[in-house]
């Protein structure tokens, strides 16, 4: 059974850093599409990036050019180097297998971050 497992989050300050990271488990992780996910309070889930089993990135358009995802195979985990965090960043951060809108999508217990002064 496919499970994943997130962990990095905090707080820090307008313009800092975070690197998150998701280990996953219980099935062959190469062949599936990994992506960090978040959601606000009072917002749906929306898609932060993706990568394929070859490590080709998708980004939304609000976090591109300050975040980077990346998978390591061996370990079986995707990180999401965030820089530059702004306000609206703030949300917690989940991982998954596919989209919100999708079945079949596995999801872990997410990662608080928080980007305040």
């Amino acid at each position: 059974q496919l499970q994943f497992v997130e962990s990095g989050g905090g707080l820090v300050q307008p313009g800092g850093s975070l690197n998150l990271s998701c280990v996953a488990s219980g099935i062959p992780f190469n062949i599936y599409v990994m992506g960090w996910y978040r959601q606000a309070p009072g917002k749906q889930r929306e898609m932060v990036a993706t990568a394929d089993f070859r490590g080709s990135p998708t980004y939304s358009d609000s976090v591109k050019g300050r975040f980077i995802i990346s998978r390591d195979r061996g370990n079986n985990t995707v990180h999401l180097q965030m820089n530059s965090l702004k306000p609206e960043d703030t949300a917690v951060y989940f991982c998954s297998n596919g989209p919100p809108s999708s079945p079949d999508s596995v999801w872990g217990r997410g990662t608080q971050v928080t980007v305040s002064l």
